[in-house]
């Protein structure tokens, strides 16, 4: 059987047998707390902790799933044995609240060996059997199913089923929450199957897991006990890849003499076929023996293997919106494409091979995966882009690197953070590197320089972290009033702290209509009324960790105060500009999500009363085109003055296609900003209460901040106005100058640069024959030294080329010589020295000789024997360095 025609035998099974076929999650997972999708069972916890209702109570699906991160991290082992990979597909079929223990065991062994033809006398099960201090008792039931099951199918019982403690045979989602034991299944893959269950559990390549059965029946509490489920439920995940590899190594089952390998499926071949094609290299299945001291064949065929497994993970993390960057799971994603990069070397394999793989990929899998095809151009692009990013640096650090082996057998802390910090090599590739090279890593001496850079950046902040007290539950969080318009003036309150500390003043309320500075929106400023006759302003406003938002004061205030009812207004039109920009940024992140794919993800953003500032995922820059778009649909969505609401709910309960941000930390209940319908994103900050308030937005700039990572500035409202205004101007201005109508410009500028364009050939024209009779005169002052003929002099021809091509021609007349030139230009001298190989066979050295001169001019220089340039200020010297300077200078 194929790969595919195993995973669609496997859904219809299950399909005939009442369930419900769901389509695999994004590989973005909906909880912002996980890095990728990392299980078949992420999407469905919300019906096992009973947060939501399911519309079935069967279900079957192939879950694509990423494990290169946080608790489930399988690359490191990735190449180096047949099973691991990053990208994975996990086959799983689910109860939720319907059957049970009987029904999953009964059909799983009827799947393996009636339908697909396992070899029964080669599958072991294993059974859930507490150790000491481990929760519940022995899974009697499940025992007692495989029992009869084994007994009808002529298998011993005794041999075939083995027991496993709670690190094998226990599942928890967390320490609490739904949990429960699990009974697996593995199968004997020796050459003569007879081990008698002795390799279960033992990571040996010839017994694998295959499937794993999930019987959730208890919740872990509080307190350590484990208290039954009102509805039982089953989860189950068989590895897609093993399955289709267990079956193509064995030739549906009737050849056990090879290496198992999950590599060995037509899910991989493709991938190794156009390996071969670019490498000139066979894929010969070998495995390492030793990782410190692989032969030339087993590092090859690791590097098939990371190749093809590390294009998979890229192809499909792209094509679901998740693109290599600088931080969290986009980080990871670099990481991976550079290992790929860094493997492709043992294959001397040409720049660009890893993009040569895409279609590979999307070909094999795009049938039951049609986000691939969707996405090919995308896929292409940002693979392409990340590969010559990586490649520009990558031969520049392998010398670096090859240079300290020639020195010493120590990569020293300072040299990986190098690596790091200037080459952009992950710390665990230069430690990949150093094995193969046989070198040692000074990975504490790595990890202090990383600290140093970090506090150096911690103190470039000059951040003053304020706390209400020490006391976590001292004072409760400030209540925020400041959503509510009719808040913002005058609104009554009492002073529960004042806080002087580094030589400022910062008030705590009980509560507040400021917004203190969060998610990238700065904090307002106001006016503080202790009485009819005395305010102060009120300059800034922030949090502390433990949500009492501080009021910073100009001036500061007699501490007996405390206590005091008081007024405070926000600047209310300096609000209203922050919140104009405030809603022109998530319009602008869901213009660009429209117009560039729902790969652009925000990346950091700045919103003050001047402008905004949005920071998004995208690999390449924005065409005046594109930018033009985007601004009109923005504007668009202003005119139509849509309302913008906003509404709490539990995080759970947020509909599916409202943003939210890895990283940030969410509580149970979150804050939904609509903006008319088709901006949905999790925030916390102020907005306007529709869109016409906006008034207009216009970009100012788009420009790159890191690789994968784009800026945009823009403006709205007046500031947007000024600037239009202060455009039109200058158009004014410029039209008066060209004495034409402003729509005329253009041509007239064309016209203009037209003209400067045959002046500038005609001025050309005029220096070249200025040249060719300055050469003749420049000749006559050639004179003879041993054996050669030395020109020594000053000009003033001031474009770099002519005096080179002047100085080629003069020695090709010339024959053997050494030409000096030292031209004057302004403030600045160029020195030029051009010596034949007859005058370089003498010893005369180009270089050496501009490196005298310069030094004697007071500047510096060198270059090749045969030619050099070397620069320095005038300081008028000239003529005394060139009186000096005579053929019968020693050779050097």
């Amino acid at each position: 059987m194929t790969a595919s025609e195993i995973r669609n035998s496997f859904i219809e099974f299950f399909k005939n047998k009442g369930h419900t076929f769901v389509p695999s999650e994004s590989l973005l997972p909906s909880s912002p707390n996980l890095l990728f999708t990392n299980a078949g069972m992420n999407q469905f916890v919300p019906y096992f902790l009973g947060a939501r209702t399911p519309a079935y109570s069967r279900a079957v699906n192939s879950q694509k799933c990423i494990r290169a991160g946080g608790k489930h991290n399988d690359l490191e082992d990735v190449g180096f044995d047949t099973y691991h990979h990053t990208f994975f597909e996990m086959l799983g079929n689910w109860s939720f609240g319907d059957y049970f223990k009987k029904e999953a065991i009964e059909w799983a062994w009827e799947l393996l060996t009636k339908v697909w033809g396992f070899p029964k006398e080669r599958l072991y099960v294993t059974v859930y059997k507490p150790s000491p201090g481990d929760p519940d008792k022995f899974d009697q039931e499940a025992y007692d199913i495989w029992k009869n099951i084994l007994k009808k199918e002529n298998v011993d019982p005794n041999v075939h089923i083995v027991n496993g403690n709670r690190k094998d045979n226990f599942w928890m989602m967390g320490d609490t929450g739904p949990c429960g034991p699990c009974t697996e299944i593995h199968i004997d893959l020796t050459e003569k199957g007879d081990t008698k269950g002795s390799l279960v559990n033992m990571s040996s390549p010839y017994c694998i897991e295959i499937w794993n059965l999930v019987f959730i029946q208890f919740n872990a509490e509080t307190d350590g006990t484990f208290k039954p489920l009102t509805n039982k439920h089953v989860d189950t995940g068989m590895g897609f890849e093993r399955v289709a590899g267990i079956i193509a190594t064995t030739k549906n089952f009737t050849d056990f003499s090879g290496i198992p390998s999950n590599y060995n499926s037509d899910l991989f071949t493709d991938i190794f076929a156009k390996l071969e094609k670019l490498s000139g290299h066979m894929y010969r299945k070998t495995m390492p023996s030793s990782l410190d001291n692989m032969s030339k064949q087993e590092r090859i065929d690791c590097s098939f293997r990371v190749l093809a497994d590390h294009i998979r993970t890229l192809c499909f993390s792209i094509a679901d919106g998740i693109l290599p960057g600088n931080e969290g799971r986009n980080y990871v994603l670099r990481r991976i494409l550079r290992r790929a990069i860094l493997w492709g070397q043992h294959l001397e394999l040409p720049e660009g091979f890893f993009a040569e793989l895409i279609d590979c990929v999307i070909n094999k899998m795009s049938g039951f995966f049609p986000e691939l095809k969707t996405q090919r151009t995308l896929i292409h692009k940002v693979i392409e882009s990340e590969e010559k990013s990586f490649e520009r640096t990558l031969d520049r650090g392998l010398q670096l690197l090859d240079k300290i082996a020639a020195k010493n057998k120590t990569i020293s802390g300072q040299d990986a953070f190098t690596l790091y910090d200037t080459y952009g090599f992950p710390i665990d590739l230069t430690q990949l590197i150093a094995k193969e090279k046989h070198l040692n890593l000074d990975i504490d001496g790595f990890n202090k320089a990383m600290e140093e850079q970090r506090e150096k950046a911690r103190s470039a902040q000059k951040k003053s972290v304020i706390t209400v007290s020490e006391e976590k539950d001292q004072k409760p969080a400030t209540q925020f009033v400041g959503f509510d318009a009719a808040n913002l003036v005058d609104y009554e309150t009492i002073i529960t702290k004042i806080i002087n500390t580094q030589g400022k003043t910062y008030l705590v309320f009980d509560k507040t209509p400021f917004y203190a500075t969060m998610g990238g929106q700065i904090g307002d400023q106001g006016i503080l009324y202790l009485d009819a006759e005395t305010k102060l302003k009120i300059i800034d406003t922030i949090k502390d960790e433990f949500g009492h938002i501080l009021h910073q004061l100009e001036n500061t205030i007699d501490e007996s105060l405390m206590g005091k009812k008081v007024k405070i207004s926000v600047y209310e039109n300096r609000r209203r500009q922050i919140q104009r920009n405030h809603t022109a940024t998530h319009l602008l992140h869901w213009a660009l999500r429209e117009h560039l794919g729902t790969h652009v993800k925000q990346a950091g953003s700045l919103v003050d009363d001047k402008k905004l500032r949005f920071d998004f995922s995208h690999y390449q820059a924005l065409t005046h085109k594109q930018l033009e778009d985007i601004e009109y649909d923005v504007n668009q969505a202003i005119l139509k003055n849509s309302p913008v609401r906003w509404y709490e709910v539990p995080f759970k309960d947020k509909p599916e296609n409202c943003i939210a941000f890895f990283g940030e930390k969410y509580g149970s209940i979150v804050r939904i900003v609509d903006i008319g319908g088709f901006s949905l994103e999790l925030c916390g900050g102020t907005h306007v209460q529709a869109t016409g308030e906006i008034g207009l937005l216009k970009i100012i700039s788009e420009t790159a901040i890191a690789a994968g990572t784009r800026r945009i500035e823009a403006v709205v409202g007046q500031e947007a106005l000024n600037l239009l205004q202060s455009q039109s101007h200058s158009l004014y201005r410029i039209s008066n100058a060209l004495s034409c109508k402003p729509n005329e410009i253009e041509t007239r500028i064309e016209t203009l640069l037209e003209q400067k364009a045959e002046h500038e050939k005609e001025l050309r024209k005029l220096q070249q024959k200025h040249l060719a009779s300055l050469e003749e005169d420049i000749l006559k002052l050639a004179q003879p030294y041993d054996n050669l003929q030395w020109l020594i002099t000053e000009t003033n021809i001031p474009n770099i080329n002519d005096l080179r091509g002047l100085a080629v021609n003069l020695s090709n007349k010339l024959g053997p010589s050494v030409i000096i030139f030292i031209s004057s230009i302004e403030d600045k001298i160029l020195t030029l020295v051009l010596c034949s190989q007859e005058a370089i066979k003498k010893g005369y050295h180009a270089g050496n000789i501009v490196s005298d001169l310069s030094i004697q001019l007071g500047g510096k220089g060198g270059g090749k024997p045969d030619f050099a340039m070397g620069g320095a200020k005038n300081s008028g010297q000239v003529t005394e360095v060139l009186k000096g300077f005579k053929p019968y200078l020693q050779k050097v």
